[in-house]
């Protein structure tokens, strides 16, 4: 159902303040659905087009319950993609529908600008759709259930792929030469699988369709904090300096804090990207940067500078173009306001059963809250031979950075590899400070000391 009354008009005004403070997104269409029709639209990852599979069933039936025992409730939802398609919650009260419209024109507009979404596909509810016909085809060829159990391998395996492989601008010459490199070191596993794994052509087709879904989530995944806080700092701003009436801003303020909420030994996206662009629009109007503000010692003169430079609106979106989540937290991060967000180290206290603060050190909370977001915190796994052993078997190597791998999920991943390579998964990694190598034969694990 498309926006009709009050909504259109409230729509129509927020687009025209968002982009009067210089938000430029896709041509943006609102959709009113219920409680039931977003939960199926999110149970399938924002495309209601997407192709058959229990899993989006498991997820929607997961949704519902959530949403009628009370814990939890999607207001909005807004795709990547050209025109940009959002949907907003009929029941929703209008103060809410205002927070979300202005919330969504600020998702689209870094959607069209950031410089990590640049390659993505901008007609992706069309390819899902194709990928869905296509799907639904080798169903019928070679039967539901064999092509539904060869998804759910796929599926198990969708985060081994190179999420910085998008930004590889190598000329095709020296592609060409890393392909044919002996060593492979290729942590596109999900490629390299299509290309080396004795799979049928339809399996391969799948194979593609699932990575190339895979990688277009990609960006979202690396920029969750910045866009999240860049769509709450200006739903906030444009709401409370041009939209709201008086009567509408505790309802707003209570919604609001509510969103911003954090929990105890966790990083609410929103809250932490919202704070660091409100933090970079002081500090760049008040010149709070640069080598003559770097070399000041004093605490209380620093606290009061204030230079009136007034670029911090040039500063946020000249940020929300050029940065990542990674690169995003490490530039902007200040000690300042890491105190003032109460972001610590914390360790648990086995003596008093209590989570203590570790380490107040800017640099260490950094680098503990970045070890999260380095490749979404999951190990760096690349495959090293296709002929290993010179017997066909693969290779995977781990790259150890001093955290050793679940055994179990390791176990798991080598047998669903297994199921799809047909001969031996071995994995070199470290454990306990040994470099071991560990095999699954499609019946038994092995593992030896390298």
């Amino acid at each position: 159902m498309s926006l009709k009354g009050d909504i259109h008009h409230i729509r129509k005004e927020i687009e025209t303040w968002a982009r009067g403070y210089g938000l430029d997104f896709f041509e943006t269409i609102f959709e009113l659905v219920d409680d039931h029709e977003l939960n199926e639209i999110a149970a399938y990852g924002g495309f209601p087009t997407r192709y058959p599979h229990w899993r989006f069933g498991m997820e929607y039936d997961h949704l519902c319950k959530g949403y009628e025992y009370g814990l939890q409730k999607i207001y909005e939802m807004v795709i990547n993609n050209d025109p940009c398609y959002a949907y907003l919650m009929r029941s929703n009260s209008l103060v809410d529908q205002k927070i979300v419209i202005a919330h969504v024109y600020a998702h689209s507009d870094f959607f069209k600008n950031n410089r990590f979404f640049k390659d993505t596909n901008r007609k992706m509810m069309d390819r899902m759709a194709n990928h869905a016909v296509s799907i639904r085809s080798f169903g019928e060829q070679f039967g539901y259930d064999t092509v539904e159990s060869f998804i759910d391998e796929c599926l198990s395996l969708e985060n081994l792929i190179d999420v910085y492989h998008p930004y590889e601008f190598l000329h095709e010459k020296k592609r060409k030469e890393k392909k044919n490199q002996r060593a492979l070191k290729e942590k596109d596993i999900l490629g390299f699988l299509v290309e080396h794994a004795p799979l049928e052509e339809w399996q391969k087709e799948i194979l593609l369709m699932l990575r190339e879904e895979a990688y277009y989530f990609i960006p979202q995944a690396q920029t969750k904090i910045m866009n999240e806080g860049w769509a709450s700092f200006w739903h906030s701003k444009i709401l409370t300096e041009k939209i709201l009436k008086d009567s509408e801003i505790i309802d707003f303020a209570d919604h609001h804090a509510g969103t911003l909420a954090s929990q105890p030994g966790q990083i609410n996206p929103y809250k932490l990207g919202i704070e660091i662009f409100r933090d970079i629009e002081e500090r760049w109007n008040k010149g709070k940067f640069g080598e003559e503000y770097e070399a000041c010692d004093d605490s209380e003169f620093k606290k009061n500078w204030d230079k009136k430079c007034g670029e911090g609106f040039k500063k946020v979106f000249e940020v929300r173009k050029l940065y990542n989540d990674v690169t995003f937290v490490d530039e902007f991060l200040t000690p300042d306001l890491c105190e003032r967000l109460k972001l610590f180290v914390y360790a648990y206290n086995k003596r008093n059963g209590t989570y203590e603060i570790m380490d107040r050190d800017t640099q260490k909370v950094k680098e503990k809250l970045l070890f999260s977001l380095s490749n979404f915190g999951q190990p760096f796994i690349y495959a090293a031979d296709e002929n290993y052993e010179g017997k066909g078997n693969l290779l995977l190597q781990h790259d150890h950075q001093g955290v050793d791998l679940k055994l179990t999920d390791t176990k798991e991943t080598l047998e669903r590899l297994q199921k799809l390579w047909k001969k031996n998964v071995c994995l070199e990694t470290v454990i306990n400070g040994e470099k071991r190598i560990l095999t699954f034969d499609g019946k038994d694990h092995h593992e030896r000391t390298l």
